[in-house]
């Protein structure tokens, strides 16, 4: 895989979708950007999302050729299950690439002007259906600002070569150097550290555990004084760069196991993470950052659209010393595993 080419291919598409989402902030309203354009079976696809379609297929298929053929995932692009395949004279079995992404992720928070989304981007060798996860290779985020946002972060690792980042200026075009820095606390105490909990149902019983890994990780507190932080942004992106510029301890997505356990019961589940929302996720480990599944293991799926995600991220290693055991131990308590 030529990865220079892939990153400035990803970093293209990537720029492309954002200059369409601040097009569509300046000259749409929230009612209207806001409004369902299709339902899928994995999401809701907004009118914000709408367009995104074109744009990126008109710059992959500008490089698709000089890669040795691409099978874009994306969700509302080609076949869902096979994806699509560019150049059009390619085939999926003579497809030198896997590329998944999700042109905007966040799009409920971005779509009413609240907080940026992400553009995520992940290229794997193509394996066939055996393409997973941790094949990705190259990993590209695009920051999409809100309107009132004049800079945008753009990230990317290679496998094996470290993660990296620059702040573009949006009114000037300039480049401005920026590095990634992870947490180096100790320990969650006193840092923003969460469990996503921002879709019902089921938000009770994800905020229990998360109360109780800090009652066991915390000193006996009889002022009350806060001890831990979250931020629910509904992102997997925004939760990753959290993650990354040191504003997060630590962040666990486990609402697929709550969600199986429920349907055991007898009762509705909910929203899950998709393999396309943790895409970029080698940026993370690239970074230094503990990615796991639900289970405590090394985070991997089939490469696709409808493969539920589990994932936690842990600043660094102490972090992940001092709070994973416990939390598996909780998961269990609560019999999500």
């Amino acid at each position: 895989m030529n990865h220079a080419l892939i990153k400035e291919m990803l970093i293209e598409a990537g720029k492309a979708v954002r200059q369409h989402v601040i097009r569509a902030l300046a000259v749409s309203s929230h009612q209207a950007l806001s409004a369902v354009h299709e339902e899928k079976k994995e999401d809701t696809i907004y009118v914000i999302d709408r367009d995104v379609e074109d744009i990126l297929v008109q710059v992959i298929e500008k490089y698709s050729a000089g890669l040795g053929g691409i099978i874009l995932l994306a969700e509302g692009i080609g076949d869902d299950n096979q994806g699509m395949v560019l150049p059009a004279t390619c085939t999926h079995e003579k497809a030198a690439i896997k590329l998944i992404i999700d042109p905007i992720d966040g799009t409920r928070g971005l779509m009413y002007d609240k907080r940026s989304a992400f553009y995520l981007a992940g290229a794997a060798p193509n394996k066939g259906l055996k393409t997973n996860l941790s094949d990705i290779e190259v990993a590209v985020m695009v920051e999409l600002p809100t309107s009132k946002q004049y800079k945008s972060d753009v990230l990317w690792a290679v496998k094996g070569k470290g993660s990296y980042t620059y702040t573009d200026n949006i009114l000037t075009g300039e480049k401005q150097k920026k590095d990634i820095s992870p947490t180096n606390a100790r320990t969650i105490l006193g840092g923003f550290a969460q469990l996503a909990r921002f879709f019902p149902p089921g938000r009770e019983i994800l905020a229990a555990i998360e109360d109780d890994l800090i009652k066991q990780l915390a000193p006996p507190n009889p002022s009350g004084k806060a001890l831990v932080f979250e931020d629910q942004y509904i992102s997997s992106g925004g939760q990753l760069y959290e993650l990354l510029m040191g504003h997060d301890r630590f962040v666990a997505d486990v609402r697929g196991l709550l969600y199986q356990q429920m349907k055991r019961e007898g009762k509705e589940g909910g929203h899950v993470c998709h393999p396309y929302d943790v895409c970029a996720h080698l940026i993370g480990e690239e970074a230094g950052i503990i990615i796991t599944d639900g289970h405590g293991q090394t985070l991997n799926a089939p490469l696709d659209l409808h493969s539920e995600i589990n994932w936690v991220g842990y600043g660094n290693a102490r972090i992940e010393q001092e709070v994973k055991t416990i939390f598996i131990d909780l998961l269990k308590k609560y019999h999500l595993l």
